[in-house]
């Protein structure tokens, strides 16, 4: 099958993703409103209106439906390649239902923290059990193979951390999701430029559908049942994929892509700006000494609209952070040649120089 046709086939999968979504969200805005199920505002929350919570339930939906679709296209017109079920694709339909549920059953009935926390751990532990793991860190800290014992932890702890990171970023419109966005359409040219098209047609179907929930979350009108926003079974599902994906892409796998020392970095580089933000917060809990769990106004969306910012603004200023990072990294791995610790430092630096910037301006509105 020739590029031209794997290209149609994923295109495919994000227009069909992307019409499932305009079709579910504008139904699952009225089931809300006739079941009155709101996201009610408070001190910690940013929005002033109740507005329905249930938008990612349509993105496991639309992903499914778009990539079997696009899928079994694309083994049709396969010549030699025909598509398996692997134990990787099992457990990761296993693990992300799991995640689904709970997510789902959090927006409706409400879960605890430490609950649906003990779920992300038994749903990152079962995609290690398929093999799937960080096995290789390609230099980092001068280290690079890393035995079992050490990656699968270490991998459960690094899907875990991404999926808190997405979930916890969700705190002004369209946030969670255009960070989301633009890390899969990263993810996207990443495996597509590796030949693989099936994960390819995966991550088009899941983008897809985040196209209409954006409108609808960042453009929607409220006061028409129009507003909507993901909820966690939207944002812990979206958290749980690019964590799937980090792994699958960081992991050496050479029956899959042959080696590539920047794997690892692209993948850091894609979901720094989430991830950042969470270690940061989870240390500030843990230097005040405040329950791990318990939520707060530490998160960099905050300090933005603390230091004057809109909601919009601040969303245009932390997307424009991610595409800095992605810039910069390229700019120094590929042209200055760096070395891949190196550059972590940097963006270190450049994370902490931001920072000491808005808390200057916070600093100055609040003296």
């Amino acid at each position: 099958m020739n590029t031209l046709s794997l290209i149609i086939i994923t295109l495919t999968a994000f227009l069909l993703s992307a019409v499932s979504g305009l079709f579910m969200i504008p139904r699952i805005l009225n089931y809300a409103k006739h079941k009155n199920l709101y996201d009610i505002p408070n001190q910690r929350k940013v929005h002033k209106n109740p507005i329905p919570r249930l938008g990612g339930i349509s993105f496991m939906p639309s992903m499914l439906l778009a990539s079997i679709v696009a899928l079994l296209l694309f083994n049709n017109l396969a010549e030699q390649q025909k598509l398996l079920v692997s134990t990787w694709s099992v457990t990761f339909l296993i693990s992300l239902i799991i995640i689904y549920t709970i997510g789902l059953l959090d927006d409706i009935i409400g879960v605890a923290p430490r609950n649906k926390f003990i779920c992300q751990i038994v749903a990152a532990a079962l995609l290690t059990l398929s093999g799937l793991y960080i096995n290789n860190l390609y230099g980092l800290f001068g280290i690079y193979e890393i035995p079992a014992y050490v990656g699968i932890p270490f991998t459960i702890i690094i899907i875990v951390l991404i999926d808190n990171a997405i979930n916890l970023i969700d705190g002004i419109d369209g946030l969670a999701g255009s960070l989301a966005l633009l890390a899969l359409i990263a993810f996207l040219i990443a495996f597509s430029r590796e030949g693989l098209w099936v994960y390819s047609v995966l991550i088009a179907g899941l983008a897809g559908v985040l196209v209409p929930y954006l409108y609808y979350n960042i453009c929607g009108d409220a006061s028409r049942n129009r507003k909507i926003f993901m909820g966690d079974s939207g944002s812990l599902t979206l958290g749980f994929i690019l964590g799937f994906l980090f792994v699958k892409f960081a992991m050496h796998n050479p029956n899959v892509m042959p080696f590539r020392k920047e794997s690892l970095l692209l993948s850091i580089t894609i979901l720094i700006v989430p991830v950042a933000d969470v270690i940061r917060v989870i240390y500030i809990r843990f230097k005040q000494k405040k329950p791990l769990f318990q939520a707060d106004k530490n998160h960099l969306h905050h300090k933005l609209m603390a230091a004057g910012l809109t909601q919009h603004q601040a969303l245009f200023v932390i997307l424009g952070l991610a595409v800095c990072f992605v810039v910069v990294n390229i700019v120094l791995y590929k042209v200055a040649e760096m070395s891949m610790t190196a550059i972590l430092f940097i963006d270190i630096l450049i994370h902490f120089i931001f920072h000491a910037i808005v808390n200057w301006r916070k600093r100055r509105l609040n003296p």
